[in-house]
């Protein structure tokens, strides 16, 4: 059996993705950096957030299902008294409110309220496809949820964990361990909705998917130099 006859076992590459990248351009670099026949990432993490995203390659792209599946955890930064459309940076404030008179208490109360198995709508700019279109597509169109043909279905997710520390009120930095499907944005909107006023998230980190951590992945930089230098045959530097 020659060369281009055996098949490629695979591997799983644990990359924290920088900020404003897409987890599909984390793969298409390391496809065309690494010369990938085969690689795909197993569930996606929003432009502006940063973390850990797992992809695999050759025949490990079988285990992405697997992948995907398992407990998230995150920390992250939320705004009280303010909205965007996006519940992000991503859009510009569209509306203020007035948090006076909201206690550390009433959000831990809040954050209690949105944990467990709860039914959650997800974020308006997300990457569901809702009559063949993704919603981010209808959203940066203009259209609001309330306009989107057949609604936004709710789905039960889990939230195992939303703690929150309110010590830079109305900055509220948090941590949620949540199933799969969960989005962060939503549990942020719902969180402002429950106090009766408005938040966004101001940032987000992915630390853990199942027994995957942050802190054992390798920057794209750092994966494609030492990728290339365990080659028999190191790869051109020019792409």
């Amino acid at each position: 059996m020659n060369k281009e006859q055996i098949p490629d076992p695979g591997q799983v590459i644990l990359i924290d993705k920088p900020l404003t990248w897409t987890s599909f351009d984390v793969a298409n670099k390391l496809k065309h950096s690494c010369k990938f026949k085969k690689i795909g990432h197993a569930g996606t993490l929003d432009p502006l957030a940063t973390g850990l995203i797992i992809l695999c390659t050759g025949k490990m792209t079988k285990q992405i299902d697997q992948y995907q599946a398992q407990e998230k955890e995150y920390a992250g930064t939320l705004v009280l008294g303010k909205t965007t459309p996006s519940v992000d940076l991503e859009t510009a404030v569209d509306a203020e409110f007035d948090t006076n008179g909201i206690t550390p208490d009433q959000i831990q109360e809040a954050a209690r309220q949105l944990t467990g198995d709860i039914l959650q709508v997800p974020p308006i700019y997300s990457a569901i496809r809702v009559n063949g279109e993704r919603l981010y597509e209808k959203a940066r169109r203009g259209e609001t949820a309330d306009q989107v043909e057949g609604g936004i279905k709710a789905r039960i997710v889990t939230v195992s964990v939303f703690e929150v520390n309110t010590g830079r009120f109305p900055e509220v930095d948090f941590r949620v361990v949540c199933s799969k499907g969960t989005y962060i944005r939503s549990l942020v909107r719902d969180l402002g909705l429950l106090l009766n006023n408005g938040a966004y998230m101001s940032g987000l980190r992915r630390t853990r998917i199942g027994n995957f951590r942050v802190e054992d992945a390798a920057t794209i930089e750092q994966f494609i130099a030492t990728h290339r230098a365990s080659l028999p045959d190191p790869l051109p530097t020019n792409e």
